[in-house]
């Protein structure tokens, strides 16, 4: 062995609002790499959001685009993403001015509605579900 000294791996770049930087990739690895480095609390909440999708639609696609985790359907879009602020975690229903009940955040798109989770909130799993199961039945965003 020489005496070279082995690089230490790098922990991922958090961008403004505590959002890691997660290199563009298709499938479970970069999403988990995305939650793994997620702050805090947030990364719990993400392997609990992660768990739920995947017990809600069991054929879901994963994806890491812009810094961001999407969920879809493959062949139909994505119906789902999640992002990181300093005080929330973000989920992003791209269809959800059709979901039953609405979530309650609005966007500047029409049809893109958000729910946000902050370190002390207590969410609603069920209503998640809902929300899960039938933003997924919907025809998703082409990104």
């Amino acid at each position: 062995m020489t005496g070279k000294a082995m690089p230490k791996p790098t922990e991922p770049k958090l961008l403004s609002g505590g959002n890691p930087q997660i290199a563009k990739g298709y499938g479970n690895e970069p999403v988990r790499a995305y939650i793994a480095a997620m702050p805090g609390w947030k990364s719990e909440v993400g392997r609990k959001l992660d768990a739920l999708i995947e017990h809600c639609v069991p054929n879901v696609a994963k994806a890491v685009k812009w810094n961001t985790p999407l969920y879809g359907i493959e062949g139909q879009g994505w119906f789902l993403g999640l992002h990181c602020f300093n005080r929330y975690v973000k989920l992003t229903f791209f269809r959800g001015s059709s979901l039953d009940p609405v979530p309650p955040e609005n966007s500047k798109t029409p049809e893109t509605r958000y729910f946000h989770i902050h370190e002390t909130d207590e969410w609603n799993e069920a209503q998640l579900e809902t929300w899960i199961r039938q933003a997924s039945a919907l025809p998703g965003e082409k990104l």
